[in-house]
């Protein structure tokens, strides 16, 4: 079983945020985490996966354009996505700026894939996904890596 981490980050803010989601899959036995930038992944990997976590910064409160263009160029894979787990995390510069928004929207996206969107675990907040604000500090990598785990353990549950 495996779950894509994509994602898209000139910061690096994002790119901390990934790497805690994959250690947070790899923490579950059976379950591989693949991580790849926006510009990396392929419609293969993207199909394989019995899940995906896709991360963005905030870009005018909604995903980056990288981002959505990897739901842009694997629309034709619709029917194959359809009852996957699908999450996402977020990271922006201003401590209340645009990361629910973004992160809706890369929810939004799931949903017309069909995917089954989940938020993050109830510890950390509950909510559509992990944000951070600035640099990730070390409660919000614990966060990512909860959302990680989370999927994960559905992942297997469910396959």
């Amino acid at each position: 079983m495996q779950v894509l981490v994509v994602y898209h980050s000139k910061t690096g803010r994002t790119k901390a945020l990934a790497e805690a989601v994959a250690e947070g899959i790899r923490g579950v036995d059976g379950v591989q985490a693949i991580v790849r930038t926006t510009e990396d992944v392929t419609e293969e990997e993207f199909v394989r996966c019995s899940g995906v976590i896709a991360g963005s910064p905030v870009y005018f409160g909604t995903m980056a354009a990288e981002l959505k263009s990897v739901f842009d160029r694997f629309i034709a894979t619709r029917p194959r996505m359809v009852d996957k787990v699908a999450a996402a995390f977020a990271s922006g510069a201003h401590h209340s700026g645009g990361k629910e928004t973004t992160l809706l929207s890369i929810l939004e996206a799931f949903l017309i894939y069909g995917m089954m969107v989940v938020g993050d675990p109830l510890v950390a907040g509950g909510h559509y996904g992990v944000a951070s604000a600035g640099e990730p500090d070390e409660k919000t990598l614990d966060d990512a890596r909860g959302l990680g785990g989370r999927v994960a353990a559905i992942v297997r549950r469910l396959t």
